[in-house]
Parts: structure tokens; sequence; C-alpha cells
């Protein structure tokens, strides 16, 4: 199963031989015991490049850690609970991935998640600053619009700001479209690319179907509009589908496990890798922007531009703008009043 999650992961085999020549990386997972974490920790425990990862949570962690470590990889696991561990869990790791908080329920906006994750977000950044200053961050914790911004100022305040390591993840969104697409277009998915930019919630989530590859020529104008808002409510769906049960977990894990990975290679030095993730960009006149992005060594390399966009997609483009202004604004004053 490692190798085949490997060829899901595309050029990871290629990390098999590479892993060889590097050192391998510290990863660690706070929220770990949770929906997401859970399965994230399982995923990163099947990456070659990785040689310890380690589990943080409030809670759970301890048991959550032992199943783990007896998965047959190179990584060496341990678990950590609780605010006096966190420290030791973040020391000298390369890369944070942050799926820490209370999970969307039936009837929650994004703006209800803020109030809980904003303070559990502030508090693990602090952490980090202390602890892995130079780790690339991979933020996943809703509302990943304001959440970004918030670890932004709690690292500016502390003095260990690096806009190239602050990540949104939000390959999910590229992970959907991609699916979405390829099953609307009769592709075959693992072919396909779909470039997404904005945020990271609703209409801020803006599918370019006008720049994916293979190109279909079997898809109409509603088509598009339908996939488009698929995409931007593909977390809805799924919340709606567990019935109370719970938001999108495992799809999550997996994409953020991807996301982790090319932070890996990246930092490995493998070339060309190039992802859609949410960042400090200057590409609009949002301070935030999802959009593709060279990964280098140090995190974000080149922040590549839009492209050229059809009419729906400008406009979809243009709508979306004052909320995720808005959005933004709101996880700098969080900082800010806190």
């Amino acid at each position: 199963p490692a190798n085949m999650f490997s060829r899901a992961l595309k050029q990871s085999t290629k990390a098999f031989a590479s892993a060889q020549h590097a050192r391998g990386y510290k990863v660690a997972v706070l929220g770990a015991a949770g929906g997401i974490g859970q399965p994230c920790g399982l995923l990163m425990k099947m990456n070659p490049l990785v040689t310890e990862l380690s589990l943080y949570d409030i809670a759970g962690t301890p048991g959550v850690a032992a199943d783990v470590s007896h998965v047959n990889t190179a990584a060496q696991v341990k678990g950590y609970a609780g605010d006096a561990e966190l420290g030791a869990a973040l020391k000298d790791a390369d890369v944070v991935i942050i799926p820490a908080g209370v999970p969307r329920k039936p009837g929650m906006t994004r703006d209800d998640l803020f109030a809980i994750n904003g303070g559990i977000v502030k508090g693990l950044v602090e952490a980090i600053a202390d602890n892995c200053p130079g780790a690339m961050i991979n933020m996943i914790s809703n509302p990943v619009n304001s959440t970004v911004p918030i670890a932004a100022e709690v690292l500016k305040k502390k003095g260990k700001y690096d806009a190239r390591k602050l990540f949104g993840v939000t390959t999910l969104d590229v992970v959907r479209a991609k699916t979405f697409y390829a099953e609307k277009a009769g592709l075959e998915t693992a072919r396909c690319d779909v470039p997404v930019v904005g945020g990271h919630a609703g209409v801020t989530i803006l599918p370019l179907f006008s720049q994916a590859t293979p190109k279909a020529s079997n898809l109409s104008a509603a088509d598009i509009d339908a996939l488009t808002k698929r995409t931007q409510d593909g977390g809805t769906e799924v919340v709606a589908a567990k019935a109370g049960k719970g938001s999108a977990t495992l799809s999550m894990a997996y994409a953020g496990a991807l996301f982790a990975d090319a932070c890996l290679r990246a930092k490995n030095g493998e070339a060309n890798i190039v992802e859609c993730t949410y960042v400090e960009s200057k590409i609009t006149d949002a301070p935030f922007f999802a959009s593709k992005v060279t990964l280098g060594r140090d995190g974000v390399d080149t922040i590549h531009g839009l492209g050229s966009l059809t009419a729906y997609e400008q406009s979809a483009l243009d709508a979306m703008m004052p909320e995720l202004h808005d959005s933004i604004k709101k996880g700098v004053d969080f900082v800010k009043g806190n």
C-alpha cells in the first residue's frame, strides 16, 4: 500500500531514490487525534521522505501514535498530548500540518468556526514561532481564508514571519475539481489537472476549467457553471451526506498529505513542484490569494499569475473579492484585538 499511495502522489516514487541522498524530515501534525489528523498522520507515515512523525493533540494522541507506529515504514512516530508537550512535538520540525480545531456541523457557516478555531490556531502558531520558526506551515484549520492571516500576524508579532513558508492548503478544492471535471467530461481522472484560485470557502473558490487539461470539448456553459458550484459546495455536500456525523475528513487528509508531500519534495531539491495554495500574494489586490505556486527548498519560489480568464471566470473573480478581503481583515483584526 505504501507504493500504491506513492503512485497516487504521482512523482513520489522518485522520492524513494532521492531520500537516500537527503536527510529525512520531521513532520508534525497538530490535531492528530481528530477526523482529519488521524488519516493524515497515517498517510504521512507512508511517505518515504519522513523520518520523524510527531503527532500532537490535546488528548488521544498516545493511542493514535501507538497504532500508527506499527506501520512498517521508516518514519519514527511519537505522540504528544496537551499544552505541556506542544513544544517538544514541534521542536525543529521541517513541515507542520495543522488540521486542529472543530469541524463544520450542519447549519454552521465558516464564520461560526472562526471564534473557536481562530484562538486554537493562534496558540499553535505561537508555539511554532518558538520551537520551529523555519518550518513550512500547512494550514488546514478552517476558515483558511482567515486562519492564514491569523498565523501571519502571530508570526509578525514574534518577529518570525517568512511569507514563503506559510501556506493555506487549498488542495482539496483542486482534488474535487479534478474529480468532478474528469467524471463529467469522461476523462481519466489521474490525467486531469484543474487550477483552482481565490480562497478556500464558497464563492472564493474558483476552479479555472478553461485552463483544465486535457481539454474537454463536450462541456457546455451550463456544465461549467454546475461544476464550478459543485466544487465550491464540495464541503457542504459531504457535511449533508454525513448527516450531522462530521465533515470532509478523509478526502481532506488525502489532499493535506498530497500538499505536504509537495513541500517535502521541494525541500529535498526536486524541481518543478507546482501546486495551487493560498499564500501572501500580489497578483490581485487581496493580501492573500490562492494560485499556482512553484515551491522550492525555502517554500514559495514563484507565485504564478492567473493567466487568461473567460468572462464567466472574470466575473466570478470580481464577485469573490469583497468576501475574501473581509475574511482576511477578520483574521488580522483577531490578532490585533487579542
